[in-house]
């Protein structure tokens, strides 16, 4: 006779899956950051950045959990299969202050990644996500390409592309070029009219058909 065992515990809760917020869009955005997560690249303001496999896989670990402690143990399970052996303890080190330099950020008084003594580390800052790529922002001040010309505009300075600036003296000197032009033309001139006045006169004193006066 077969005893059949029933299990007390209370069902589990269904999983959700930490990567969740990243799979809802293919940009995610966090200060002057944006990452592409289709082309695997993050761009600053605009600008590349160059991050090798592991220091991007960090970073996407520290996105799909915002605000919580990404422990050491998950990011040795992300980086490192179970059979490798390696110092895991140093590499993480090493790999966390990669991130940290491509971002700007440091330990001492971080901007985007806190470390949590003995246990890990945490996102400081909440990411955006989209399907739509978002306006390059200043890392400085926030603000995009349009609000900083409209401030240099409303300052009274003028800016000028080097294709402006080229065109302007171009034109400055064609102008000097048909003043010299003109000058010299004008010397030419004078300088052939001078010598005809004075035959002239000889001519009109010699001619038989002048009458004299007294």
């Amino acid at each position: 006779m077969s005893t059949e065992v029933i299990s007390m515990r209370e069902p589990e809760e269904p999983a959700v899956s930490e990567r969740t917020l990243l799979s809802s869009g293919r940009y995610v955005s966090f200060g002057p950051f944006r990452i592409d997560q289709q082309r695997q690249e993050v761009l600053r303001n605009g600008s590349r950045l160059k991050l090798q496999g592991k220091v991007y896989q960090v970073l996407v670990t520290l996105l799909e959990k915002p605000g919580e402690v990404v422990t050491r143990e998950e990011l040795r399970t992300r980086l490192w299969p179970a059979d490798t052996h390696v110092n895991y303890d140093a590499n993480v080190n090493t790999t966390v202050n990669k991130l940290r330099q491509a971002l700007g950020d440091s330990s001492d008084k971080p901007l985007y990644i806190e470390t949590i003594p003995r246990k890990g580390y945490c996102l400081l800052v909440q990411p955006e996500v989209s399907d739509k790529a978002p306006h390059p922002r200043f890392a400085q001040n926030g603000h995009s390409a349009e609000s900083a010309r409209e401030t240099s505009e409303s300052s009274g300075v003028l800016t000028f592309a080097k294709s402006d600036v080229w065109v302007v003296l171009g034109v400055i000197g064609l102008i000097l070029a048909g003043m010299l032009l003109g000058a010299g033309i004008t010397r030419l001139w004078i300088s052939h009219a001078a010598p005809v006045a004075p035959h002239a006169l000889t001519m009109i004193f010699s001619s038989p058909s002048a009458t004299t006066f007294f």
